[in-house]
């Protein structure tokens, strides 16, 4: 396989893993780390050991967010200066373990047999993909209500809108979401 055909392989996780590492830093953290360059990182790192990856879509996936949760983890221990925590490290794995299962909840319940799993895998990076393609405030409304868990009248104060506001955000970018779901599909 070629160079190009190595990065546009780990270039699509790159929607995936993008939310996953938003809610990990959370809002407080956000304005001292930007999620595209923790991101980033990973890519280029998951590129630089691409050699050492042995397994099929879906573990490819798992092995991206268990690089992306340490790259967090660095750059949370940068911030803070502290002496490495391997439990806060080993709880962002979970964190954005579980970020990636509510992810997938979009996509139906848990599948059994491995090519299932591996079916809905693919699902959950289009649908990352599809995320991405949304207007920023519907955008920021599902990841925050879906991904984040968040009730409607928190993520309506985070985003400094209305509970009816926020709702017609998320029916109008669930909607959306579908018909690009259904396009890609």
């Amino acid at each position: 396989m070629d160079v190009d055909a190595h990065g546009r392989q780990f270039e699509r996780f790159r929607e995936y893993l993008s939310p996953l590492a938003r809610v990990q830093l959370g809002s407080r953290l956000q304005g001292k780390f930007d999620a595209s360059d923790v991101v980033q990182q990973t890519l280029l790192e998951a590129y630089a050991k691409r050699d050492q990856f042995r397994g099929g879509e879906s573990e490819r996936a798992a092995w991206l967010r268990q690089i992306l949760a340490h790259n967090l983890a660095d750059a949370l221990r940068t911030f803070r200066q502290a002496k490495r925590d391997a439990g806060h490290e080993r709880s962002l794995e979970a964190a954005i373990q579980e970020s990636s299962a509510r992810l997938g909840a979009f996509l139906g319940a848990e599948q059994s047999s491995p090519s299932q799993r591996a079916e809905q895998q693919e699902d959950v990076v289009r649908l990352a993909q599809a995320l991405a393609e949304l207007p920023p405030d519907n955008r920021e409304a599902l990841v925050l209500h879906y991904c984040e868990a968040l009730p409607l009248a928190v993520v309506a104060g985070r985003m400094g809108r209305t509970t009816a506001s926020v709702a017609g955000l998320l029916k109008r970018g669930l909607k959306r979401l579908r018909e690009l779901m259904h396009e890609s599909g």
